[in-house]
This record gives C-alpha cells, sequence and structure tokens, in this order.
C-alpha cells in the first residue's frame, strides 16, 4: 500500500499571489510545508502537482530543490491534475494538504492516514466534515480509486476545482470518517491558513517565535503561544473564508 502526499500548487492565487513562495524563517512556505510533511510516519513521497504555465516553472524548481516529486498539468482542473498526479507516483492512497497550510504537523496529518489503516472499508477520512481543528489544518486521505472514478464521471466545475468535495457532499454513496482534535487543540476559530497578507503577517510571527526554539513545533506549541498572547489572532480576525459553493 503506497501512502503518497499531493499538494496543489500554483503562483496565480486570487488573493496573495506567489504565497507558496513567501519567506517563513529563511525558507519559503512551500518548503516550510515539505519538511513538516515529512515528519508523518506513513507519507512515502510527497508530489507538488503543479501547473503547465511558466508562471509554475519556479513552483516546478522548488520542489526539485527540496528533493520531492512534482508533477504539472491543468491549472484550471485541479481534481484532473491531482488524481493524475497520484497516479504517476503509483499512489494508493492520497494525503491531501493544500498549500495553504505550511503550519500543519505531522501528528494532525497521521492521525486521519492512521484512521483510514485501521478501517480500511473507508473510503475517505478528514478533519473537517465536523471542524475542531484551525483553519489551516485540514487533512485528507482517499483513495486514488475513489478520485479516478469521480474525475470521469462527474463534470460539476466546483468539484474539478476542489477536489475531495463530491466525497463529503454524498456521504451515501461513500464510507466517510471524521477526526476529531483532542480536547486542549480544538480552537476551529483559530484562522491559520495562508490565504491573505493578513495570514501571512501571523503565520511570519507563528514561525518567528517558535521555529528557532523547535523547527519540529507542533500544534500544541501554536496553541500553547497563542493563549499566552491572543492579540495575535485579531491580526486576521477580518478576513472571510472562501466556501467551495
Amino acid at each position: 500500500m503506497r501512502i503518497n502526499a499531493v499538494v496543489a500548487t500554483r503562483m496565480t492565487s486570487s488573493r496573495l499571489p506567489g504565497k507558496v513562495l513567501l519567506d517563513l524563517c529563511g525558507k519559503p512556505a512551500l518548503v516550510r510545508l515539505i519538511e513538516r510533511l515529512r515528519q508523518s510516519r506513513y507519507i512515502q513521497e510527497i508530489i507538488i502537482a503543479t501547473t503547465t504555465n511558466a508562471t509554475d516553472d519556479i513552483v516546478a524548481q522548488t520542489a526539485k530543490e527540496a528533493g520531492v516529486q512534482f508533477y504539472r498539468g491543468s491549472e484550471e482542473d485541479v481534481l484532473k491534475r491531482t488524481v493524475e498526479a497520484a497516479e504517476a507516483f503509483q499512489t494508493d492512497y492520497i494525503v491531501q494538504v493544500t498549500s495553504d497550510c505550511p503550519l500543519i504537523d505531522a501528528v494532525t496529518i497521521d492521525a486521519s492516514i492512521e484512521r483510514i489503516m485501521e478501517h480500511p472499508y473507508l473510503d475517505y477520512v478528514g478533519n473537517h466534515l465536523v471542524r475542531t481543528y484551525p483553519l489551516g489544518f485540514s487533512s485528507e486521505v482517499f483513495r486514488t480509486q475513489a478520485l479516478r472514478h469521480v474525475e470521469r464521471t462527474v463534470s460539476d466545475p466546483a468539484v474539478h476545482e476542489h477536489v475531495s468535495l463530491y466525497f463529503y457532499e454524498h456521504p451515501e454513496l461513500y464510507h466517510l470518517s471524521n477526526v476529531e482534535a483532542a480536547h486542549y487543540l480544538r480552537h476551529p476559530e483559530y484562522r491559520l491558513t495562508l490565504d491573505t497578507q493578513e495570514d501571512y503577517t501571523l503565520i511570519r510571527q507563528v514561525f518567528e517565535k517558535l521555529y528557532p526554539v523547535n523547527p519540529h513545533f507542533s500544534l500544541y506549541d501554536i496553541v500553547k503561544l497563542i493563549e499566552s498572547d491572543r492579540s495575535m489572532l485579531e491580526i486576521n480576525q477580518t478576513i472571510r473564508q472562501k466556501t467551495a459553493r
């Protein structure tokens, strides 16, 4: 059973173009995310799924320099790009973490992977069907074969833009499971995703305060930091998250 992370990444973000290369303690946000994915006990390959656009040459180069795989495909059809990237590297189970999540830790990711390993009848495991984790800590695991079926049979543009949408919009068709955060880590009100300049300011502060002390800092460390200085949450509290529909 081959478990690979597929990270859909492009430079042309609508709200914060080039965000994946913004500096976090001396390295691009994408590289910091790769470092954190490497701490997983189960992920075998990390695949950066970027586009064929010239603007994303630098994304492919960054992946190459970081020593991970990359795949280049459609810009608009993220679903097709993701499943093609997975199949190109013989992936049985896709671990989907978006490039908006440079703070996500291996403990969070591995909790979703362990759930699907323990219950192989499951088609999908995520941790935001009922959100208990902060925004920016979403981790999903699903079968490549199931995703390919969706790509071939569903034409809904929203499904092709938001890779896993069809799974959790159709619970009658799939066996789904939701992972909930431990009590102390239950902070769905925290916005720790990278989508705006305000988000970047907050995430940069987290890295600057925690990374020099422990490069492998966890969500537990982030919660301790924020609870010691709740004013940090004010930095991006006015930002509203975009929805799939």
